[in-house]
């Protein structure tokens, strides 16, 4: 039976809401492999939530950071330096755009609205990777949390389609750069789950049980699946893997004409 050993191993997963968060599920398979886990949450309001899962983690280290403010991330990753003095495996699962964004048209999608998402979705990602190198051990590895809807339309995804297109874009071009040093760069589009965020988005519970009867599986995902798949990708496992999208949808993805029932 293979067994898969990071002690040793130090990994940041950031953007960790609640219980339900993809991120945490990542977290977990991570804490289990035995590496060393850190989280960071967005604002002080989310701090007592964030509290209970560091500890469900078995006292996971703590930072705050919103990732729009410069100081802030320089903050964490100093803090990071501090802690542990260098890091293997960064986990991006932060997402972001206002509401109203996803109830209209995407034709009428405001300016400020989609700057928001692109910062918070996308930019991000490129801004924690800038701030992250110094500290990545040959052999670490990022990874970052999308969704089909990048390459599909999605009724009412929106501006948030656009941000996961510029995130999978960023994908690429950070594997390109970082792999020269031995760093890998990939994401996990996974299907429909219920998370919080998602069910934030108008019509996701039609969107929800459409996968689960459309997908080839015939079910939809679980987050302990992502959560196998995330540690697959940044382990040694995947040591030959970057640059890539890795769908966890229960094989919806590869759908094109649906036939008639």
């Amino acid at each position: 039976m293979l067994t898969l050993d990071l002690s040793g191993k130090r990994a940041l997963v950031m953007g960790v809401a609640n219980e339900r968060s993809l991120g945490f599920a990542i977290a977990k398979k991570l804490r289990e492999a035995g590496a060393e886990v850190a989280l960071s949450y967005q604002a002080e309001r989310l701090r007592p939530e964030a509290e209970k899962l560091a500890q469900a983690l078995g006292g996971a280290l703590l930072f705050q950071a919103d990732v729009t403010k410069e100081a802030e991330l320089a903050a964490l990753f100093a803090g990071i330096r501090a802690a542990w003095g260098y890091l293997d495996y960064l986990v991006h699962s932060i997402a972001f755009a206002p509401r109203e964004a996803f109830e209209g048209r995407y034709l009428d999608t405001k300016r400020e609205d989609w700057l928001l998402a692109l910062e918070v979705s996308a930019y991000s990602f490129v801004a924690v990777a800038r701030h992250a190198e110094p500290l990545l051990r040959e052999g670490g590895a990022l990874l970052t949390l999308t969704y089909y809807a990048s390459e599909k339309v999605v009724p009412r995804y929106n501006v948030m389609a656009a941000a996961k297109a510029a995130l999978e874009a960023s994908v690429r071009y950070l594997a390109y750069e970082l792999g020269p040093k031995g760093i890998r760069v990939n994401a996990i589009s996974a299907g429909p789950v219920r998370t919080v965020a998602a069910r934030s988005i108008p019509g996701f519970s039609t969107l929800y049980e459409r996968a689960g009867k459309l997908a080839p599986l015939g079910r939809n995902i679980t987050p302990e699946e992502v959560g196998n798949a995330g540690l697959f990708l940044l382990s040694p496992l995947a040591s030959g893997i970057t640059g890539t999208v890795l769908f966890v949808d229960a094989g919806y993805h590869i759908l094109g004409m649906i036939p008639a029932e």
